[in-house]
C-alpha cells in the first residue's frame, strides 16, 4: 500500500497563496495509457507517473467557480466560467506526484492568455455550457474557437450513490500540484483541498475530439466514471525544479 500512501491528504501548503478557486459539479473520465507514448508531452524534469505499469489520461469537465488571486478576493464574471480539461498524471525526483495537462477548454477568453503567463498551462478558448437535467443527469457541452477552432467535445452522465474511491482512483483523483513550464523552466505549482467527496456515475453519452487532438491513445477500457459536488482548492507560488 505504500505506493498509495501520498493521495490520504494534501500537504501543507507554504504561503502565500497564489489563487483560491472553487472546483464544482466535476466529471471523471480516465483511461489507461501506455506509459512510453505519452514520455514526450511532459516538461523536461518529470515523467509519466505509473502503477502497476500503467499511466493514465484524463477527460474532466467542470465548473470553475470563484476564482481570485492572492489576497485581492474573487474575480467578478471572470472568476466563474466552464471548464473541460485532458490531463495526464506525472511525477519529478522529488517525488511529487501530479498532473500535466495537454489542454484546457475555458469559455472565459480573458482567461486564456492570464493563465498562460501565470501557470504556463495550455488554457484554450471554447464555446462552452454546463447544465443539470432532472434525474441527477449533467451535461457538458464544448466547442473549440481557438485553436483548432471546432474540436468538440459533449459528455452527458447520471449521477448515482455516493461511494469510496479505490485505491487507483485516488491515485488519480487526489493530486496535489501540476508541473508546467513556466518562463522558460518546469516549475512545480503546488495545491491544496479537501478530500473529494465522489459518485459513481452512468455514461450516457460521449462524443469528443479533445482526447484524441491531444495525442494520447488510450490501450484500455474506460474506467468506471465518477462525480463530485466539488472542493475548494488553493495554489501556492510555483517551484522551479532543481
Amino acid at each position: 500500500m505504500a505506493e498509495w500512501e501520498f493521495t490520504r491528504g494534501a500537504p501543507p501548503l507554504r504561503p502565500p497563496i497564489v489563487f483560491d478557486q472553487q472546483w464544482r459539479n466535476v466529471s471523471f473520465l480516465h483511461w489507461p495509457v501506455e506509459p512510453s507514448t505519452i514520455t514526450h508531452l511532459f516538461p523536461p524534469g518529470c515523467r509519466p507517473d505509473v502503477v502497476e505499469g500503467r499511466s493514465y489520461v484524463g477527460l474532466v469537465p467542470f465548473h470553475l467557480r470563484h476564482a481570485g488571486l492572492g489576497r485581492a478576493g474573487r474575480i467578478p464574471y471572470f472568476g466563474s466560467f466552464a471548464e473541460t480539461n485532458i490531463r495526464l498524471y506525472s511525477v519529478d525526483d522529488a517525488g511529487r506526484h501530479g498532473v500535466v495537462f495537454c489542454s484546457l477548454d475555458t469559455e472565459r477568453l480573458a482567461i486564456v492568455p492570464l493563465a498562460r503567463l501565470l501557470f504556463g498551462v495550455p488554457y484554450t478558448w471554447s464555446r462552452m455550457r454546463v447544465h443539470e437535467q432532472a434525474g441527477g443527469i449533467w451535461r457538458y457541452e464544448a466547442r473549440r474557437r481557438w485553436p483548432r477552432r471546432g474540436l468538440a467535445s459533449t459528455v452527458s452522465i447520471r449521477v448515482t450513490g455516493p461511494v469510496e474511491p479505490t485505491p487507483l482512483e485516488q491515485w488519480l483523483t487526489a493530486r496535489w500540484g501540476l508541473h508546467a513550464v513556466i518562463r522558460g523552466r518546469t516549475r512545480w505549482v503546488p495545491n491544496a483541498h479537501d478530500p473529494w467527496p465522489l459518485h459513481q456515475a452512468e455514461v450516457l453519452e460521449l462524443r469528443d475530439d479533445l482526447l484524441a487532438a491531444s495525442g494520447v491513445a488510450p490501450t484500455g477500457d474506460q474506467l468506471r466514471a465518477l462525480w463530485s459536488p466539488g472542493v475548494r482548492a488553493r495554489f501556492g507560488r510555483p517551484v522551479a525544479l532543481d
